[in-house]
């Protein structure tokens, strides 16, 4: 499989105008030029691509769509190939140099799947389109700001994690059966002998989520990040075995509930509950 591992030897293969620089690099969409893969390939830094009416052949009845769709480095994708030559658009690559470098401008939303789309409203393209001919201007006059380019990333940044909020309260029944399936995922985990503890990234992997966008859309519809909800199960089971059978001792608690040391799970308890779990299932029985 073939992988582009910098700007210049993508945007040849494909079709796009060459980069001006190795770390950043902003353009515009020409459909009618851009060249098709016919087999997957791997980009090995980030994307931002901005797609204004986007229709795939696959699908002539469906909508065109405006749509922000993310590359991470190592994600195999197939692009473009799909689609109607009609739609425009905007593109912002970045190295993995820079995100290193300034990771704290960028969130998660760079590290969504290109399944996990925000879907944009006229006005928000109009908004998005606005901050690329911002861009485009520093990118391409003599004296390159980076640091104006990397504030007008943010600034695009920021607008995605709004316009994903809208899009998650906007259509709520497309969000919920995520809750749900991951909701019943936990409950399923526990049901089974287990080894050690759950992570995000499992329940991600088996919902073909990233671990990002769901833990972005839990902490949406829950109000808590996906690890708590996993630690709030965690000691909910926690209290259930401690009080279901008195004659297991915490170690064995421990040890079901898939922690590999008891005295991390003894401080894990306390710092949730503010007791050791022998205390809980004392005053428990105190109380009875």
């Amino acid at each position: 499989m073939k992988i582009f591992r910098d700007f210049e030897s993508y945007n040849k293969s494909i079709g796009l105008t060459p980069p001006l620089d190795n770390n950043l690099d902003v353009g515009y969409y020409d459909p009618p030029k851009i060249r098709i893969f016919t087999n997957p390939v791997i980009v090995d830094f980030y994307r931002i691509s901005i797609k204004i009416k986007y229709k795939r052949k696959s699908s002539p009845d469906v909508e065109p769509v405006s749509a922000i769709f993310f590359n991470t480095p190592n994600l195999i994708i197939q692009p473009g190939w799909d689609a109607e030559p009609t739609y425009t658009g905007m593109y912002l690559q970045l190295s993995k140099k820079i995100i290193e470098e300034n990771r704290f401008l960028f969130k998660t939303y760079l590290d969504y799947g290109q399944h996990e789309a925000l879907y944009l409203t006229d006005d928000e393209v109009e908004e998005v389109s606005a901050v690329f001919r911002l861009m485009i201007k520093y990118y391409k006059s003599e004296q390159q700001n980076f640091n104006v380019l990397l504030s007008y990333v943010n600034v695009l940044v920021s607008l995605v994690e709004a316009f994903y909020k809208r899009q998650f309260s906007t259509d709520p029944k497309q969000y919920n059966h995520i809750v749900s399936a991951f909701q019943q995922s936990l409950f399923d985990y526990y049901n089974h002998p287990i080894s050690q503890l759950p992570n995000v990234q499992y329940f991600a992997d088996k919902l073909g989520l990233t671990a990002n966008y769901l833990g972005d859309i839990i902490k949406h519809f829950t109000h808590k990040s996906a690890l708590e909800n996993i630690h709030d199960f965690i000691i909910k089971r926690a209290k259930e075995l401690l009080l279901e059978n008195q004659k297991i001792n915490t170690t064995e608690v421990a040890y079901k509930l898939g922690f590999e040391y008891p005295n991390y799970f003894s401080k894990f308890f306390k710092k949730q509950v503010n007791l050791t779990p022998r205390e809980f299932r004392l005053q428990a029985i105190n109380k009875n």
